[in-house]
């Protein structure tokens, strides 16, 4: 037998006997010289081919495997011994296929030998499946019609549940024995592997894995895997990169189809999901950067719900958003994808709320409720802080934009509810840095802007800050250091009077604080509850402070008074004195105060007032 290529390579088998080359096959680009006999004993095809004997050259233009398959299937047809292996086993069986060489036209024959190596080497294994499947990519449409294609799907998917259980077992058998050490798990390397396919096969493993029951944490690592290598490290996280790279058309459509195919296979979405939050801001930096428009699609849509689901997990990074490269905005974010994503956590927020409270309702008393909602390291609170502060840096950030709009800015700072801040610090820092940007808005701007600020939330140091800062308009300082003097007051109230501060009816020095503006009626239990709890803490901290204070100021009275005692006290010195003492009796404004004290509250009253005038001059 002779193989002769285009080339003119002659490569010479062993005859079996002297008797020349009676046959011709034309096989893509080469020609091989064969003998009609041994073929047809075994080949259908080249047996109908040959009906008339007076044929010398046939063309096989669509064998599978190229000249590469006929050339192992020919071997086999002069009774060579073969090699059939993992790269090879897809090409010979689809040739035997294609050849028709089956049991009907001789025993023991290709397609009988390749399913047999199939079914025994090839089914069994992963990662043998994943492989045999990448080579039936260039053997379309043989390998659909022969099925195995599926079939080699469908052994992965079975085989990668039967280690999903096999792995739950040990697991499970870890914890009776008591043993802390975990049995390794295979299931990384061989998600790994499934890079090599292209996007249509990898598209049907995913779905015939999830459809077998594949655990959702292990779905999304294939992905991530698959996504990581097919993208080629595209997936640039710096939006400043990111505008800068040139990209083919081509290319942009080609990524811009495996985003969405990967979107459409991730795991069904909740507030805890298996994917990370990293990943899916990349996913849609990544469909903002490949869109021809900047409209969002059902994709982008997709990820931002996604998004804004498990919002809290974020950080930074993951919600500074590229504006679309093609899109007549001149911001260097995305601002409007950030309010489609906050609000759609604050809208599940409120749903949970909603359930909460009914939940409570009928299964629980009212101390429990109270309980529940006062408990401030519960899951819901702490990812509201969690928001609340990704929102401040981010508007921190997004303020140094000299392009963003002041309304844009009031957008967000508004978005968020009034319980959603503790402190309100990280917004003040926020604004000051867009008024030290942007120095030239208007004046009416400008107060809109401070007004999404709650003066009463500020520390002290930012009250410090605010009353000294000449960007800020006068309204704002003045009012800063008017609840600043309202918290010093109603914390020297509680250092004197504990009892008659949490239980007067006075309670106009105190204004009520609600999220949406409405009266005091329409704050929830656990709303109202959470802020009182607050206001004790920050107020403790007031009177510790004042109580220094005091101390100073009585050591500057004994003082004075040893002065006095020590020297004939002239005018001036007499005059100072005086003032000082008007600065206590100012402090401790004891004439505002109502005198029917009671119990603990009068005798301490009492005690101070009778101290005072101890040291006062006689």
């Amino acid at each position: 037998m002779e193989y002769r290529s285009t080339s003119y390579m002659i490569v010479k088998f062993k005859p079996i006997s002297d008797v020349s080359s009676d046959l011709t096959v034309q096989v893509g680009s080469s020609s091989f010289c064969l003998h009609k006999f041994p073929l047809v004993s075994r080949s259908g095809k080249i047996r109908k081919l040959l009906a008339d004997p007076k044929i010398c050259n046939i063309c096989l233009s669509n064998a599978p495997g190229g000249s590469e398959a006929f050339e192992l299937a020919a071997k086999f047809c002069y009774g060579i011994n073969i090699e059939i292996n993992l790269l090879n086993i897809a090409k010979l069986r689809c040739a035997s296929h294609y050849l028709e060489m089956t049991e009907d036209f001789s025993e023991d024959n290709l397609a009988t030998k390749t399913e047999h190596f199939l079914k025994e080497t090839i089914f069994p294994s992963i990662s043998n499946s994943i492989i045999v499947l990448h080579h039936c990519e260039t053997l379309i449409p043989v390998s659909e019609d022969l099925n195995l294609v599926n079939r080699l799907i469908i052994a992965i998917a079975n085989n990668a549940c039967k280690e999903q259980l096999t792995s739950g077992l040990l697991k499970l058998d870890y914890t009776f024995s008591g043993t802390n050490i975990e049995p390794e798990t295979p299931l990384d390397w061989w998600g790994k592997s499934l890079a090599i396919l292209n996007l249509d096969f990898f598209q049907t493993v995913v779905s015939a894995v999830k459809s077998k029951g594949l655990r959702q944490d292990v779905i999304s690592k294939i992905l991530i895997s698959y996504t990581n290598k097919s993208l080629q490290g595209l997936m640039v996280r710096d939006p400043k990169l990111e505008k800068d790279r040139v990209l083919d058309v081509e290319c942009k459509k080609k990524q811009r189809l495996i985003v969405e195919t990967i979107v459409r296979l991730l795991p069904t979405q909740g507030r805890r999901s298996s994917v990370p939050m990293a990943f899916l801001s990349s996913l849609l930096k990544m469909v903002i950067a490949t869109s021809s428009s900047p409209s969002s699609g059902s994709c982008r849509s997709d990820l931002e719900r996604r998004i804004g689901l498990q919002l809290d997990q974020a950080i930074l990074e993951d919600v500074l958003i590229p504006i679309n490269p093609n899109g007549i905005n001149s911001t260097m974010y995305d601002i409007d994808s950030i309010l489609r994503i906050f609000s759609i956590f604050l809208n599940l927020d409120e749903d949970d709320d909603e359930e909460e409270q009914h939940h409570h309702r009928q299964f629980r008393d009212e101390t429990e409720m109270i309980y529940d909602f006062d408990s401030p390291g519960s899951p819901k609170q702490s990812s509201i802080l969690k928001v609340s502060k990704l929102m401040d840096n981010y508007l921190a950030e997004i303020a140094m934009d000299p392009n963003l709009t002041t309304s844009k800015f009031i957008a967000l700072a508004e978005l968020l509810p009034d319980h959603a801040r503790i402190i309100s610090d990280g917004l003040y820092r926020a604004v000051d840095i867009y008024l030290k940007v942007h120095p030239n808005i208007k004046d009416s701007e400008r107060y809109r802007l401070c007004k999404t600020i709650d003066s009463q939330k500020l520390s002290q140091e930012a009250c410090s800050h605010a009353a000294q800062n000449e960007r800020l308009p006068v309204q704002m300082a003045v009012q800063v250091l008017y609840f600043e003097q309202i918290r010093l007051r109603n914390a020297m109230s509680s250092s004197i009077g504990p009892t008659q501060f949490l239980f007067s009816s006075n309670c106009h020095q105190f204004p009520q604080r609600s999220g949406s503006g409405a009266g005091s009626g329409a704050i929830s239990p656990r709303d109202n509850y959470a802020s009182v709890r607050r206001e004790n803490r920050e107020l403790k901290l007031e009177v510790a402070r004042m109580r220094m204070r005091l101390t100073d100021l009585e050591k500057d009275h004994i003082s004075i008074k040893q002065e006095l005692v020590k020297s004939n006290p002239g005018t001036k010195l007499f005059k100072s004195f005086a003032k000082k003492i008007s600065k206590l009796n100012s402090l401790f404004s004891f004439s505002s105060l109502k005198p029917s004290f009671s119990g603990k509250a009068s005798s301490e009253s009492r005690f101070l007032f009778q101290r005072k005038r101890r040291h006062s001059v006689s």
